[in-house]
């Protein structure tokens, strides 16, 4: 510090350098390394990785004030195709070359199982949900002998999720062995890219219709009767 002072040091810690202004001599500047460091992406699982290890993270987010949000309803494209983003689905989907299936192992017998108990507001809003997905188109009272037992999960708006417990069914289902893609891969062909577009199918499910010989093994039992899916159905 004494050394600073007799030589009127000048420390500028943002630029990284020191200015000597020793009177009767001319200004001395001494600058710090400057290391630029490559940029470098890696995955979520990475990233997790390193956090349990005891890596430091920083989290910034980079907000545009200055932009309008718009309206779904103000995007030209949206307006040409009112079809393909309605507010609510108006039904099935159309017979399609191909459908969901439900393959199952050699000889398996159906399973059926009673209903769960349920609170009074679950009752009152399972039977508000069935009755709009009946209206809708989505199941039909089903005499199969298959059952499985429905459930409610809350969601984050705090509104109530029905959900089919479909675990037994889905141990004795043949599972479908094509690939998923790898996360990391994925994140691997997206480094170096600037815009990115999502699609978030509403009610996405319900999109896809059961072949018809494999609608009986997506019955379910409640309080209020005995239905089949005949679109994918929300599972547990």
């Amino acid at each position: 510090m004494d050394f600073l002072r007799m030589h009127h040091a000048l420390v500028d810690c943002f630029c990284s350098t020191v200015l000597f202004r020793s009177p009767g001599k001319p200004v001395v500047t001494f600058y710090g390394e400057r290391e630029v460091l490559p940029s470098c992406m890696i995955s979520a699982l990475t990233a997790k990785k390193m956090l349990s290890k005891g890596c430091q993270a920083y989290l910034a987010h980079v907000v545009n004030s200055n932009t309008e949000v718009m309206d779904l309803s103000q995007i030209p494209v949206v307006g040409d195709y009112p079809d393909v983003f309605p507010e609510e689905l108006p039904g099935l989907p159309p017979v399609r070359e191909i459908d969901f299936t439900i393959d199952l192992l050699p000889g398996t017998t159906p399973i059926s199982q009673a209903p769960y108990r349920m609170a009074p507001t679950e009752l009152k809003e399972l039977y508000v949900q069935l009755q709009e997905l009946t209206d809708k188109g989505f199941i039909r009272p089903s005499v199969s002998p298959w059952g499985a037992p429905v459930l409610f999960v809350k969601k984050k708006d705090g509104t109530l999720r029905l959900c089919i417990d479909y675990r037994k069914l889905n141990r004795v289902t043949i599972r479908n062995k094509y690939p998923l893609p790898r996360i990391d891969d994925l994140f691997d062909q997206l480094r170096g890219a600037k815009v990115f577009s999502k699609i978030d199918l509403r009610s996405g499910y319900h999109q896809l219709r059961i072949k018809e010989e494999d609608v009986a093994k997506t019955a379910f039992r409640s309080r209020y009767g005995h239905y089949e899916f005949l679109g994918v159905s929300p599972i547990s």
